[in-house]
């Protein structure tokens, strides 16, 4: 940040809307909880909110390679801030509701594709890893702080009042993101956006390097995603914690990526990205295999701060990867077919996660998890292997 104001601002306005999206999504699932009574209402709002916009993660980079990069991200704030308002002044019923925050992560979904597409014009090729480090440490920070912040706000607003402050937030990181340069497409298209998206996905299908990687991605968020399903469970019936034990529990990956971003910051950059992939793809998946083992409350914390490292190189490596090996034309297209599949893949495993906790154990259901991450990581370790992977290495700074 220091070298790159540019970068401020990116991270500003990324670090601010992350909290305010804590806290609007605590606010909406009370509100839900509270004028439905029914646990699927509060499942069909998770689902609208991270399954949904993968439907769409093929037409989400679409917009960034096609038009300037800033005014893609300042427009989905904008939008996503007049939706936040909309929802907090109607408190629409939940037919309404579930639409509107299809919407608004749909508009999160592009403006995600955007942002990481934005990194290389922002901050030299060499200090990627690092630039990357620091955004997952404000965001995921934040992030994880906002549910505190928001049983504070709760002392003296409503849940009008925080979505108010979630919509804030929006129109804050626009202007913050006012700031930054042009970013205009590399190479404008006159395509239509149907055959954009193909192409975007053809990159992909064809290109072995980025297809292995997103295919293993896939894999272990298909398997590992049921931990947020399983740990209350574990928590509760195999470990015998408290309601407060088992909020506790909750905290563990976030710790590991605050921890995590931090030593990648200095070190990530003396490993090739594709080997600090598949290291958070075993670390990530081992540290829910273990947590299936543990004997007491702090050792499944501790073990859950194992796997938060592991996200956290998994999400550096990703992102700085890509940034560098795909053409900036297509960069956006990539970005929002692979997060977009990473959303499938948590919807799935939530349901197939959610069916083998309810014929098995939390136990079980970590061990299988765990387990079947480390098998998808020893497949995109051999697929890496031979589709004879090179990374361009970055300058060396003089």
């Amino acid at each position: 940040m220091r070298g790159s104001g540019a970068f401020g601002a990116l991270w500003g306005a990324r670090a601010v809307s992350f909290l305010g999206d804590s806290l609007g999504l605590v606010a909406l699932l009370l509100y839900v909880q509270a004028s439905t009574g029914a646990a699927f209402a509060v499942a069909l709002l998770l689902l609208a909110g991270d399954f949904v916009p993968g439907l769409f993660g093929a037409f989400a980079g679409v917009v960034g390679d096609r038009f300037d990069l800033r005014r893609v991200m300042v427009a989905c704030d904008l939008v996503q801030g007049v939706l936040t308002v909309a929802m907090a002044l109607i408190l629409p019923p939940l037919t309404v509701l579930l639409v509107m925050v299809a919407v608004r992560s749909v508009t999160a979904q592009v403006f995600q594709a955007a942002s990481r597409s934005a990194m290389p014009a922002l901050v030299r090729d060499d200090q990627l890893e690092a630039a990357n480090s620091a955004l997952g440490a404000g965001t995921n920070g934040l992030e994880a702080v906002g549910p505190i912040v928001a049983a504070a706000l709760f002392l003296v607003t409503d849940v009008r009042g925080i979505l108010l402050i979630d919509a804030a937030t929006f129109f804050i990181s626009a202007g913050l993101l006012a700031r930054l340069p042009k970013i205009p497409p590399s190479e404008p298209t006159k395509n239509s956006v149907l055959k954009d998206a193909r192409d975007g996905l053809g990159y992909i299908l064809r290109t072995p390097q980025i297809r292995v990687i997103g295919i293993g991605f896939f894999a272990t968020v298909a398997f590992n995603g049921v931990d947020d399903v399983a740990m209350v469970f574990l928590a509760k019936d195999e470990l015998h914690g408290s309601d407060s034990a088992s909020a506790t529990l909750y905290a563990g990956v976030g710790i590991g990526l605050l921890v995590g971003f931090a030593i990648l910051a200095r070190y990530a950059g003396r490993l090739k990205m594709p080997v600090l992939i598949l290291l958070g793809f075993a670390v990530s998946s081992v540290g829910n295999l273990v947590t299936g083992l543990a004997w007491a409350i702090w050792a499944a914390l501790a073990l859950q701060v194992i796997r938060g490292l592991g996200i956290a190189g998994v999400d550096v490596g990703v992102n700085t990867h890509l940034q560098r090996v795909v053409p900036p034309q297509l960069r956006s297209r990539v970005f929002g077919n692979l997060y977009g599949a990473i959303g499938l893949a948590a919807g799935i495993s939530y349901v197939c996660g959610g069916l083998l906790l309810q014929h098995t154990d939390a136990r079980a259901t970590f061990v299988v998890a765990g387990a079947g991450g480390l098998i998808a990581t020893v497949a995109a370790a051999i697929g890496v292997r031979r589709s004879g992977h090179e990374e361009r290495e970055p300058p060396v700074r003089r």
